[in-house]
C-alpha cells in the first residue's frame, strides 16, 4: 500500500465533506468551499469524521492516483479550515510594494508600477519596512500560482541577488567580471 494514500484524513469539527457521484467531492469550511473531481477508479469513503481513500488494484496508474487523491483531499480540508500562506521577500535598492485597496502595487525599477489584482479567495498583506509580501488563501494551488506570478515580475538575478524571492529561498550567486 501507498504510505501516503493509506493514511486517513481526520476532519475538524467545522468542516463538512459531501461525496457526489463520479467522485465529485465538495469540502466546506469557515474559510470557504472547494470542489474537485477525482479519478473514478479510486474509492473515497466518509465515516465518523474520517475520510479514507482506497485503490482497486496494485497497478502502476492506481498506485500513483492513490497518494495523489489523498493528498489533494487533505489539502482541501486543510485549506478550508486553516488556509495557506506564502511569503515573498523584496531585495534591492528602491524596490518596494504597497497595497491600494485589495490591489498589490509593485515598484520594481520599471518605468511604471506593476498592479496586480488578487484572484477570488486570495488576499495580500504587505510589510513595507521589512520588504515582505504575504499571499493568503484557502486553495493551495491558487496561493502558489499567485505567489509565482508576483515573483515573476522581477525574479532574483544571480549577480547582485536583487528581485523578489520566496522567504528562505537561496539564490545561487555568480561571480562578476574580473579585471586584469
Amino acid at each position: 500500500m501507498s504510505r501516503i494514500g493509506r493514511l486517513p484524513i481526520s476532519l475538524p469539527k467545522n468542516v463538512t465533506v459531501d461525496l457526489k457521484p463520479g467522485n465529485q467531492v465538495i469540502v466546506k469550511g469557515p474559510k470557504g468551499q472547494l470542489e474537485q473531481s477525482f479519478n473514478v477508479d479510486m474509492t473515497i469513503e466518509l465515516s465518523e469524521g474520517v475520510v479514507t481513500v482506497a485503490r482497486p488494484s496494485d497497478g502502476r496508474i492506481h498506485r500513483m492516483q492513490h497518494g495523489l487523491t489523498r493528498t489533494l483531499l487533505n489539502n482541501m480540508v486543510t485549506g478550508v479550515s486553516t488556509g495557506f500562506k506564502k511569503e515573498l521577500e523584496i531585495q534591492g535598492v528602491g524596490y518596494r510594494a504597497e497595497l491600494k485597496g485589495p490591489k498589490l502595487v509593485l515598484y520594481m525599477g520599471y518605468s511604471a508600477p506593476v498592479e496586480m489584482d488578487p484572484p477570488a479567495g486570495i488576499s495580500y498583506t504587505v510589510d513595507a519596512k521589512a520588504g515582505k509580501i504575504s499571499v493568503e488563501g484557502y486553495d493551495k494551488e491558487l496561493v502558489g500560482l499567485t505567489a509565482a506570478r508576483i515573483r515573476k515580475v522581477r525574479p532574483p538575478e544571480p549577480y547582485h541577488g536583487k528581485g523578489i524571492r520566496y522567504a528562505g529561498e537561496v539564490v545561487r550567486r555568480k561571480q562578476g567580471k574580473t579585471g586584469k
